[in-house]
């Protein structure tokens, strides 16, 4: 191997080596300004139970998406 080629072997290998470095240090920036962001919201208040009526909205809507899975399956026709 001559000089010119091991030259050019070592300035690529350390361009490699330096996008992988900021490749990974915006992403530790970014994972850290989501944590902030999330610290920041603040919303870890218990949420209230569902009342009686929104659990029963609820059901008949899983009810009709079970109803609706079943016609698109042609189980029901």
């Amino acid at each position: 191997m001559s000089d010119m080629e091991l030259i050019i072997a070592v300035v690529a290998g350390l361009a490699a080596f330096l996008i992988a470095v900021a490749a990974l240090l915006r992403g530790w920036t970014g994972w850290l300004e989501l944590k902030r962001a999330q610290m920041a919201g603040g919303d870890t208040a218990p949420r209230a139970a569902p009342s009686p009526a929104q659990r029963i909205e609820l059901a008949d809507l899983k009810e009709r998406v079970r109803r609706l899975e079943a016609i698109a399956n042609g189980v029901e026709g």
